[in-house]
């Protein structure tokens, strides 16, 4: 007689690896391709610091090992030291993603003694007055440019984050050689993602195919260039690409999302999903959150996949791409994303090129909606 096999356990939900933390949406800049959505939070409905320190401390508790503080400006937040040196205490490593231009050498002081790891510092060009300009900041880029010094002097570790698009990636190779001099261990070359703020403003922020294939050279040389001594991430655009990125490193598997208001996502544009009711870590514990929610299961693994992507053998490399951008293109976030070749809405991808090349070619470029919270009742 023959014995019963044993039932294969069911794979454990892994914990995610970093948590970010979405502070506020306060920023000084106004930045036309913006992550944040196009209804942001106001001060009055931000985490207080008590909920975040707990939140802190369930991330350590279920596994999570980095920190990324963020925002709109995280530093807005007067209690952001409190924050760095809990995240610390709770054996978390902290990197904080800033404009840069609230900071001193004395708050980054302050901050690297009170165990912050890294910063993430943002650039919206190599030439000020075109910085400027994107950023809707005055004087942004000189600013940026002396605390990237300060951050240096603090000891801590500097990552140069240029976000590229159509009005401005012929100067790649100026960013590149600016974020060598400027001393950073990493350069993050990311284009645009066409969400939110993005998405209203694509029409003036799609490069050309001529730019990005420009771009890809600038980027391949300068790692040659620079082996051994700086590490250069790029993020090109999905519009051009024959595969999906794995969106956030899968749905709910690799990062936990914190808005101001305390919602958990598992993406940082997940809010613009329909049907969903994400939990807020005000009621609901942030291990339960990871484990159970019904918004984090929904498109964790790839059991909800569709045909073509359920029997890709590239299924569990891209986790069949990103769900928000299935969304905003084709109506179905469920759908396969349009960034993938053999998805039937990817002509949407070439479309739009064309309609933002048709548009750069009759002229100046549109004008830019900048971020800005009274802005956003006029782009719905």
């Amino acid at each position: 007689m023959n014995a019963l096999l044993p039932i294969p356990p069911v794979a454990a939900i892994e914990p995610p690896l970093a948590l970010l933390a979405e502070l506020t949406h306060r920023c000084p800049l106004q930045c036309p391709y913006c992550a944040n959505p196009l209804e942001m939070e106001r001060a009055a409905s931000e985490l207080d610091t008590a909920t975040w320190l707990r939140v802190l401390e369930e991330a350590a508790a279920l596994g999570v090992l980095q920190v990324h503080f963020s925002g709109g400006e995280p530093t807005a937040r007067r209690d952001l030291l409190e924050m760095v040196r809990h995240a610390a205490a709770c054996g978390l490593y902290s990197n904080l993603i800033t404009s840069g231009v609230t900071l001193d050498a004395a708050s980054l002081a302050a901050l690297a003694d009170a165990g912050l790891d890294h910063v993430q510092l943002s650039f919206q060009d190599a030439d000020a007055a075109q910085a400027d300009r994107i950023g809707g900041y005055r004087n942004g880029h000189a600013r940026k440019l002396v605390v990237s010094q300060q951050i240096r002097e603090a000891g801590l570790p500097l990552t140069a984050n240029f976000v590229v698009h159509r009005q401005n990636l012929d100067r790649l190779p100026e960013m590149l050689a600016l974020g060598e001099e400027l001393g950073a261990s990493r350069i993050e070359i990311a284009h645009v993602q066409y969400y939110g703020w993005a998405l209203v403003n694509r029409a003036a922020l799609m490069p050309s195919r001529a730019q990005l294939e420009q771009a890809n050279a600038a980027v391949a040389q300068a790692r040659a260039d620079l082996r051994g001594r700086i590490t250069i991430d790029y993020v090109v655009p999905d519009y051009y690409a024959a595969r999906p990125k794995a969106c956030m490193g899968g749905w709910a598997r690799r990062i936990i999302n914190i808005t101001p208001a305390g919602l958990a996502l598992p993406c940082h544009a997940a809010e613009t999903l329909p049907g969903f009711q994400f939990p807020s870590v005000r009621t609901t514990s942030l291990g339960a959150i990871w484990r159970d929610d019904p918004g984090f299961t929904r498109f964790r693994g790839t059991a909800w996949m569709p045909e073509p992507c359920r029997s890709c053998e590239q299924r569990e490399v891209d986790w069949g791409g990103c769900r928000c951008q299935a969304f905003a293109m084709t109506g179905d976030a469920a759908a396969t994303d349009p960034a993938c070749a053999m998805s039937p809405d990817h002509f949407m991808m070439a479309d739009a090129v064309a309609a933002s090349d048709a548009v750069a070619a009759a002229g100046p470029a549109p004008d830019l909606v900048y971020r800005r919270i009274r802005t956003a009742a006029l782009v719905k």
